[in-house]
């Protein structure tokens, strides 16, 4: 790793604090039975009051921390632009409907929520990520300012599509038949006899509109979003540019891991008597993600580098990539299956498996830097277009 950044103590640790809240949850569900009944007096919508707020506080810092400006930059680096948008957007959800599906053809609820992991394309880590790797910093910027505007536009488009109608396409079942109710099921044998035929295997899904998905992801994306838009260029304009990415953003930094773990906990004390199972459904949300994220690094790292990319370019195009915004996948899985579901299980199983993942993939970006890259004098992608 570079010998001057290291991964921060929080960070460097958070498998550890993610098994530790889940074992605290374990046993606050067996101390305290009705600890759920208390949170669910107060409801937004679907979910209970304090695990929305403590949603909305785990997406508020990564948000608040992208540099939004860098987008004015995007005209100067159009190559990589086209190149990230089609590695997110169009391979990273593919391929990760791709390995849920073959890996986990009999939990549909823990497919949805990986799916919904490969769509939520990474804000916050990836920064981290590419400066272990000694990535273009500010192409990274600009790249992340990106995926945060095109979340926003896409996410719910994207999630109906991969969730709802893919899934119902594969099991050969039409989507306004999956929504047929289950008293019409009930009262024609016929329909009964295809109901039980395709579902029966484990190939459905859960059947959601888009309008469930849009609403989550309204709320749960787009208050934090317009929050750190309106935190950024307010204190920046009045403390500056480098106060705020040095002091604010730092200090605000913690509340993701508090409000992660604050979810975590709850979500584990919820289990009771599942938690026997719980090895297990770990170990099986945990393949498809490991092959998922060495997957998608080495195929955008190879794919970068076919196309004359230096090496900071490289790895920085290649773990925006291969990074994912868990914070919004748990929101969006959440908001609209619960707390209690497995899909929201799922997607916290992401950084359990995301950090020491992709730890070691910094240690294999800086030897393929050796093996298949000419050492050059490094400059920015966006300051060498600029000049032209």
């Amino acid at each position: 790793m570079s010998g001057s950044v290291k991964l921060g103590l929080l960070d460097r640790y958070l498998t550890l604090w993610i098994f530790l809240a889940m074992a605290l949850g374990v046993g606050l569900g067996a101390v305290l039975p009705e600890f759920s009944s208390l949170l669910n007096r107060l409801r937004l919508d679907t979910v209970s009051l304090p695990i929305a707020v403590g949603l909305l506080l785990m997406m508020y810092p990564p948000l608040a921390k992208v540099k939004y400006e860098e987008l004015s930059r995007l005209k100067n680096i159009k190559g990589a632009f086209g190149v990230s948008l089609i590695q997110n957007w169009v391979i990273g959800p593919a391929l990760m409907f791709t390995l849920a599906w073959t890996l986990l053809p009999d939990l549909p609820e823990y497919r949805i929520g990986l799916t919904i992991v490969g769509l939520a394309r990474c804000i916050a880590m990836v920064l981290v990520w590419n400066q272990l790797a000694r990535g273009d910093n500010e192409l990274c910027a600009v790249l992340v300012a990106l995926n945060s505007f095109f979340q926003m536009l896409m996410y719910s488009i994207l999630a109906y599509l991969y969730v709802t109608l893919l899934p119902a396409w594969l099991s050969g079942v039409p989507v306004w038949l999956a929504e047929v109710p289950g008293w019409v099921w009930m009262l024609t044998p016929e329909l009964s006899l295809v109901r039980f035929a395709v579902f029966s295997s484990g190939a459905s899904t859960v059947n959601v509109s888009i309008v469930d998905i849009a609403k989550s992801v309204l709320v749960y994306l787009g208050i934090p979003f317009a929050g750190g838009i309106i935190t950024r260029y307010t204190l920046t304009k009045r403390r500056g540019r480098e106060w705020y990415d040095t002091v604010f953003a730092r200090k605000i930094s913690p509340l993701t891991l508090a409000a992660l773990l604050f979810t975590i906990v709850v979500m584990f004390s919820l289990k009771g008597g599942t938690i026997v199972a719980l090895p297990v459904d770990v170990l099986r949300v945990a393949v498809p993600l490991v092959f998922y994220f060495v997957a998608m690094f080495f195929l955008s790292f190879l794919m970068v580098w076919r196309l004359g990319f230096n090496y900071p370019e490289t790895a920085t195009i290649s773990f925006t990539a291969a990074s994912n915004n868990f914070e919004l996948a748990i929101a969006v899985c959440v908001g609209v299956f619960g707390i209690a579901s497995g899909q929201a299980f799922a997607a916290v199983i992401g950084p359990l498996i995301e950090v020491p993942v992709l730890v070691n993939l910094v240690n294999v970006s800086l030897w393929l830097e050796k093996r298949l890259f000419k050492p050059f004098s490094f400059r920015p992608m966006i300051e060498v277009a600029t000049e032209k």
